[in-house]
């Protein structure tokens, strides 16, 4: 079990209690969900965006997809897809591509989708691969207390 340097501090400095569920190594939210035998609207997945200012995190359900055009609305600018190699250095301390959905921790500006703000458990990555923590609804929302919120994923 790995968990990133920064992530564990956040949680330790702000006192959150966690379980640490190891899983096989997966690619995705959705083998992730699979693999620890948990409901994928239940992970809080990271979407990273970048627009004419930087990186922006998006936070939204494992099953869900990010709409460009409502993050674009909300933020007022153009914004794309990063390159995997952007973000390798911005989460210098977690494996590639395994994205912790925790921003502030990072100091990378944050919008939570409303999807998420009102369950009980959250399952986020840890910074590897093949654990992911869960967290109390509440402790979750107050480690994204400063995220801007609203619906960005896209419509079915």
């Amino acid at each position: 079990m790995t968990i990133a340097t920064t992530v564990k501090d956040y949680l330790d400095v702000r006192g959150i209690t966690y379980d640490a569920l190891q899983h096989y190594s997966t690619g995705s939210s959705h083998e992730s969900a699979e693999a620890a035998h948990i409901d994928e609207a239940h992970i809080a997945k990271a979407v990273i965006l970048t627009d004419s200012r930087g990186p922006v995190m998006v936070v939204v359900p494992g099953n869900a997809w990010v709409s460009l055009s409502r993050v674009q609305k909300t933020l007022g600018c153009p914004v794309v897809l990063a390159e995997e190699a952007e973000t390798a250095g911005l989460f210098s301390d977690c494996v590639c591509g395994a994205v912790p959905p925790l921003g502030p921790a990072y100091g990378i500006e944050t919008l939570l989708d409303e999807a998420l703000t009102s369950l009980a458990f959250h399952y986020v990555e840890s910074g590897d691969h093949k654990t992911l923590l869960r967290l109390k609804g509440p402790d979750f929302i107050h480690l994204l207390a400063g995220a801007r919120r609203g619906h960005f994923t896209s419509e079915d």
